[in-house]
This record gives C-alpha cells, sequence and structure tokens, in this order.
C-alpha cells in the first residue's frame, strides 16, 4: 500500500493527488482549514516520491491510478472526490478514466489537461533541464507563479522538490504528464469538475482550461484566484480550501 494519511471523519471521501514539484505535503498549508466534520481526506504519495521514494516504479499516470484504486479499496472507500493539483490533476483524470463509477467529483488545480502538454523544444528543454539543475526547477517555479514572489520562497520550493523525489521519478513522471494524451477516454464525462487556476500563471491558464477541461466534461466550471499562481496550496490556502470544500458540497 502506498504511504497515506489521512484526515477527519466526514462522510463525504476526498483523495487529495500532488504536483511534480512535491509529494503529499505540498497539501499542508490547507490541513489546518480543512473541515474535518464533513470530509475525509486520503493524501498518498506516488512511487519515487516522499515516504515511497524507495518503492520501485514505472513512474505513469497508469500506475499513480490503480495505486490510487488500491488505496480507495483499503480504505474501504466505494465512493469518492478526487483533488489533483498539476500533474496530480493529471492522475485524478486518469482514475476517473479507470474508474468512472466511484468518482462523486473531479476538482483540478492548475490541472494538467488528460491531453498532455504541447512543449515547445526550448520548453522541453527547460523543464527536462530541471531533472538535474536547480536553476531549471527555480525558473520554471518563478515562471508559473508570475516572477512575483520572494526568492526564499522559491529556493525552499526548490530544496523541497529535491529532497522529496528520486531523480528518476521525477524524470519519468515528466515525460508522463507532458506525452501522455487519454482524453478521448473522459470526454463527455458527466462528474462535476472543478479547475481552479491561478491568475498569474501563464502555463495552465484559464485560456488553457477553457480549450481543454472546460470542453471534456458537460458539467465543468472553472475559477481564476487572480492574485495566485500555480501554486495556490501555498499562495491563497483559504480562499482555495474554501472554494475546493463548496464545490464538493455542493456536487452532492
Amino acid at each position: 500500500m502506498i504511504p497515506h494519511q489521512t484526515q477527519g471523519t466526514g462522510e463525504h471521501r476526498v483523495i487529495a493527488l500532488h504536483g511534480w514539484f512535491g509529494d503529499r505535503t505540498a497539501f499542508a498549508p490547507l490541513w489546518p482549514h480543512l473541515d474535518e466534520s464533513a470530509f475525509t481526506y486520503a493524501f498518498p504519495d506516488y512511487r519515487g516520491y516522499g515516504e515511497a521514494k524507495a518503492t520501485p516504479g514505472e513512474f505513469t499516470m497508469a500506475e499513480i491510478a490503480g495505486d490510487v484504486l488500491s488505496l480507495a479499496d483499503h480504505l474501504g472507500w466505494e465512493h469518492f472526490s478526487l483533488v489533483g493539483h498539476s500533474m496530480g490533476g493529471m492522475a485524478a483524470q486518469r482514475v476517473l478514466a479507470d474508474a468512472p463509477e466511484r468518482v462523486r467529483a473531479l476538482v483540478g488545480v492548475s490541472p494538467v489537461p488528460a491531453t498532455g502538454v504541447p512543449f515547445d523544444e526550448q520548453t522541453w528543454d527547460l523543464f527536462s533541464g530541471a531533472v538535474d539543475d536547480p536553476a531549471n526547477r527555480r525558473a520554471i517555479i518563478d515562471m508559473t507563479t508570475g516572477g512575483t514572489l520572494p526568492g526564499r520562497w522559491l529556493d525552499a520550493m526548490v530544496a523541497r522538490s529535491l529532497a522529496c523525489s528520486t531523480v528518476e521519478a521525477f524524470r519519468d513522471y515528466l515525460a508522463a504528464w507532458v506525452k501522455t494524451d487519454f482524453h478521448s477516454e473522459i470526454e463527455g464525462n458527466t462528474v462535476p469538475a472543478l479547475a481552479v487556476v491561478g491568475g498569474q500563471d501563464p502555463a495552465l491558464s484559464a485560456e488553457v482550461m477553457r480549450a481543454t477541461w472546460m470542453t471534456h466534461y458537460p458539467n465543468a466550471r472553472l475559477e481564476v484566484l487572480a492574485d495566485a499562481g500555480h501554486y495556490a496550496m501555498d499562495e491563497a490556502p483559504l480562499t482555495l480550501t474554501a472554494r475546493v470544500e463548496s464545490f464538493l458540497t455542493a456536487s452532492g
């Protein structure tokens, strides 16, 4: 069983999936504010990340989805909602594709679309170079938060990313979320689906969501946090928690 932690005792079960640069502790800024009476949250680490750094794997979206479904079975959760940040947003959609009958609602926080991301050569060089070069990681984080956040925070994010994942996992997950396309498997799914994006994120922007998420899901909503970038958990934890839990409550 993949390492995980749970929080809350509520009837509405939620599995939250982290992004490329962080393990499950990426959600830590939200933990003090979660409604533990209404929701029970599970926060897993992927293979190669966090407490699962030593766990071997293929480091694919399909593998994450399989591990998430095994976790849900282990917890006795027949039905659950999914929250996924960035790469975790794509992984959440892979879970939906594999087990649509089990998913109550879907929330993507700056989610990678199920189409993957069509990088040009320069962007691919920047991201693939981040596997070995911390300066590339810092440049990516700075760019996707609008170049406005403190250098000390950028440095801390880079240090966390270096500490929480293996080089192999970081490299292979990149190829997975950039180059995997399974949108035909989720297109038209009527699950309630919320995309929350940061107004300062030029990469996974509202425009990108309108061309992907909003066309894939008939019951989709899009919310923009004007002052946040790609890392809304750090940049706007109270607002993000409120938006996510309000949506999940309304979804039934």
